[in-house]
């Protein structure tokens, strides 16, 4: 349900392809999602939902899958395993012990990240983590030449992302131009259309050493200024996780969300 979530389920579908020999392995995602994982060298095909899941359903019957392994267990995909009648395999979504959490600061969870918990989903076919961390590939067309950049960011940068799925995650603007301000060197402003506000806000405080770059590119054109990035910044959010599949140092920040929730940065091999 976000791109954090997708990039997450990376290291089970590279162990399930690596691991499992003759497999072919699709991917059904939101529309939306799907250059996320559309250039994957693991998956066979990608699977799109345009609307209401079940009018994927003729055209995903006719594969005649073996098992869905299910790693997001909601009303959603149920629908999508009562239609295809198949052996499935579910991810244990905890949202109890997280309640307890976050209600009464009682904390049942496990001391696992959820990488982890997705790989149990595919433990009965002898699929084991790799530690290899996560996976996010961006298409040749899809890199941001910094030669595109004003002539200050093209040596390095810090990515300051600032976007999050919820108001509560993000830090509110006054504190970001602080935060910003205290930077050294050049700053790139990572955000969607949602932030530009935001982002100007930062760039017109911080001056010509921060490029505003929210709204200005798609997830993956983002996604490559991250990766090019010497460090980032950012909310528990997708920005966070593709900072984590380019091993990139990170820093995270968090409000109404707590990294025991198993979603923290995911870099096993730093």
């Amino acid at each position: 349900s976000s791109i954090g979530d997708i990039i997450l389920t990376s290291p089970v579908l590279r162990c399930l392809k690596q691991q499992v020999p003759g497999l072919e392995l699709h991917y059904l995602t939101k529309e939306q999602f799907r250059p996320l994982v559309e250039s994957s060298p693991y998956l066979g095909r990608v699977h799109a939902i345009q609307g209401d899941v079940l009018e994927s359903m003729p055209a995903l019957r006719k594969e005649k899958f073996d098992l869905v392994v299910d790693l997001h267990h909601n009303l959603r995909t149920w629908r999508v395993k009562r239609a295809l009648g198949v052996p499935a395999k579910s991810f244990p979504k905890l949202n109890w012990e997280k309640w307890l959490l976050v209600n009464f600061k009682k904390d049942r969870l496990p001391k696992v990240h959820i990488v982890d918990r997705y790989m149990e989903t595919v433990a009965h076919l002898g699929v084991k983590n790799d530690g290899q961390g996560l996976d996010l590939f961006i298409p040749p067309g899809k890199e941001i030449d910094l030669a595109t950049l004003p002539g200050a960011f093209r040596n390095g940068y810090i990515a300051l992302c600032i976007g999050a799925a919820h108001a509560t995650k993000r830090l509110p603007e006054h504190r970001l131009i602080e935060l910003a301000a205290k930077l050294h060197g050049p700053v790139v402003i990572v955000g969607g259309p949602e932030d530009r506000s935001v982002g100007r806000a930062i760039a017109d405080a911080v001056g010509a050493r921060a490029y505003d770059a929210t709204g200005k590119y798609d997830v993956l054109g983002s996604a490559s200024l991250i990766r090019q990035a010497t460090g980032v910044i950012a909310h528990d959010s997708g920005a966070m996780h593709v900072a984590s599949a380019f091993r990139k140092n990170v820093v995270s920040i968090w409000g109404n969300t707590v990294p025991q929730f198993g979603m923290g940065p995911y870099i096993p091999q730093h």
